[in-house]
């Protein structure tokens, strides 16, 4: 039970703080509207970073149906036990989008563009290519996989390996989210763009299922790639 609450709650502080910023970025009248990409990588960065830090000896912290599938694809986490965590982590998403949009409620109503709207719960690409799109996603999960498994695996002071992964996916977001703005998780994506479809929000069009497929499939097998791949180079 401790590590289902940790995977909920260590979720909800990824997305709340993570969409947060989104929304704090592109939504009309807020504090920090047009503040940018890196504002926007860097505050995802530490979404992912404080969570891991707290709920890393409570569940492992996965916050991420692409790292916990990955991580039994080598035999580094019991099958049994993944229904459960990927069940926590779409609970947790979609409890943390509703509480962005609670936080940010003036300004749903205040904002007319329908991209900004989807765009703080869940991820687009700058240019619809399915293959394309289906290739960013699985080359950044890939190396957020590979990363997390590199990085755990060193000897380092505890909590030092959260901060790592969040410098990880702060690369990750520069380098490689130009495209289609980094899922990398599908939790992440899913839960969030269920909210947006649910919640009533005047002005937020449709919550493009079309391309919904490409941030849940890619992720996780790009997630089983880079953990096959990590390995086989290292043999653990």
């Amino acid at each position: 039970m401790s590590a289902f609450l940790g995977e909920i709650i260590g979720t909800l502080f990824l997305v709340l703080l993570g969409n947060g910023v989104v929304a704090n970025v592109v939504l009309n009248k807020t504090k920090g509207n047009s503040s940018g990409w890196m504002v926007i990588t860097t505050g995802w960065a530490f979404a992912v970073a404080i969570p891991a830090f707290i709920f890393g000896s409570v569940s492992g912290a996965h916050l991420n149906p692409a790292v916990t599938v990955g991580l039994a694809s080598i035999g580094k986490f019991p099958w049994a036990d993944v229904p459960m965590y990927i069940l926590a982590q779409f609970i947790g998403a979609m409890l943390g989008a509703v509480l962005v949009w609670l936080t940010y409620l003036p300004h749903w109503e205040n904002t007319e563009d329908q991209g900004a709207i989807l765009g703080s719960f869940a991820t687009g690409p700058a240019i619809k290519h399915t293959v394309g799109n289906f290739l960013a996603e699985f080359i950044g999960t890939c190396v957020l996989v590979f990363g997390i498994l590199g990085i755990v695996n060193q000897k380092m002071a505890p909590g030092l390996g959260a901060l790592v992964i969040g410098g990880l996916v702060w690369a990750i977001g520069l380098s490689l989210g130009g495209n289609s703005g980094y899922a990398i998780n599908p939790a992440r994506d899913l839960g969030p763009r269920i909210v947006h479809a649910i919640l009533p929000i005047k002005t937020k069009g449709d919550s493009d299922w079309g391309y919904a497929w490409i941030p849940v499939v890619a992720p996780i097998v790009g997630g089983v790639f880079g953990a096959i791949l990590f390995k086989a180079t290292f043999g653990i």
